[in-house]
């Protein structure tokens, strides 16, 4: 099985005219569902909402003066939802619209509410169509291009591939539309990125996509520092996803710098070496050295502060270091439901990120 993250940008959306081509969709559509059925979860990262507002409007002219892009992308994007759900539900699918700004994944707190809401929808084998929130972004907070956000979201949801469908074929040593000469590079890393790859990358011509290979570039860039596979290739070419899914050498392949376990092993082992801790009883101990999650009703004592998201040692009865991991709950949170059963939690709180003080997936033995 594989987590795959899917980047869809308007050019690919349109078949590079100005709307938005229902057989393209279709057919892309029908390769996730595949893709789904054979085993992996799905995340699509798609553009095409502000495109789907002109549309929608007629392609009129719009007056300079109002926010064309913010209007356009609130009208358009409950279309393009519209589209996908029909198309998705041909298939039997169900996805679900889920719209993010930077602020989303650059605070800890809201990061993990994004990565545990896509975590919960993913479990249910729903496909979640994630999209920049354009109707509220403005340039502080938004994140540039669809290519910087699936990467963001390949390394929120731990992905093992992103793919990320272009109007060219891969990254080419320069652009193959002005350099007949142009070579395709078919393979890139682990090593660091040269200065004449960077130079190779050009911006988008189309007319109708915020992208381009230098976005796609620094998408991988991200995304091979997370541990993530990425792949650039052609949307129009047969069968595409479902040909990069099945690991055929096509387009350009960027390797990662390092895997996705040993990525998460240094920051969850960054916590060993701080003061933050929680010390827990005998009974505990041994459930998490046999792969269990840290509950509360095994936790003795809280040594703080930190917030949920931190990462923080784990402590035997002796008061040796046993354990590192990524807290779901802030020491004032994990001081309050401390002895008790998960099932109490909600009670005590008010509100519940889930049965685990220390998710098993987020806790490394030392």
């Amino acid at each position: 099985m594989q987590r795959i993250v899917i980047k869809i940008g308007t050019s690919t959306l349109t078949d590079g005219l100005a709307k938005l081509s229902l057989a393209r969709m279709a057919d892309l559509v029908r390769q996730m569902s595949l893709l789904q059925n054979s085993g992996s979860e799905i995340v699509l990262v798609s553009s095409g909402a502000i495109t789907a507002g002109r549309e929608v409007l007629g392609f009129v002219e719009l007056p300079k003066h109002i926010p064309k892009k913010q209007m356009l992308a609130a009208i358009g994007q409950p279309r393009l939802m519209a589209i996908y759900e029909q198309l998705f539900r041909i298939y039997e699918k169900t996805v679900a619209q889920v719209l993010l700004t930077r602020v989303d994944l650059s605070d800890r707190r809201r990061f993990l509410n994004a990565r545990n809401t896509l975590e919960a929808l993913l479990r249910q084998q729903v496909i979640p169509i994630i999209n920049e929130n354009d109707t509220v972004a403005t340039e502080e907070i938004r994140f540039g291009d669809n290519d910087n956000l699936s990467a963001q979201v390949a390394n929120l949801v731990e992905a093992d591939r992103l793919i990320l469908l272009t109007d060219q074929e891969g990254l080419f040593t320069s652009d193959p539309r002005t350099d007949k000469v142009a070579k395709l590079i078919r393979e890139v890393g682990p090593e660091e990125f040269s200065e004449e790859l960077w130079k190779s990358a050009g911006g988008s011509k189309s007319g109708f996509g915020t992208g381009g290979m230098l976005t796609k570039l620094r998408a991988a860039e991200l995304a091979r520092q997370s541990g993530v596979l990425t792949s650039i290739v052609n949307g129009k070419a047969e069968a595409i996803i479902l040909r990069v899914a099945n690991h055929e050498n096509i387009g350009t392949t960027i390797y990662p710098i390092t895997n996705k376990l040993e990525s998460k092993k240094r920051y969850l082992l960054a916590g060993q070496y701080s003061t933050l801790a929680l010390t827990i009883d005998d009974g505990a101990a041994r459930a998490i050295a046999k792969g269990g999650s840290l509950l509360p009703a095994g936790i003795l004592t809280v040594t703080g502060p930190f917030d949920r998201g931190d990462s923080i040692k784990v402590l035997d009865n002796n008061n040796k270091a046993i354990a590192v991991g990524l807290a779901n709950y802030s020491n004032d949170e994990v001081s309050r439901v401390l002895g008790f059963k998960s099932m109490e939690i909600e009670a005590i709180l008010g509100y519940s990120y889930g049965d685990e003080v220390i998710h098993h997936n987020n806790l490394i033995l030392l």
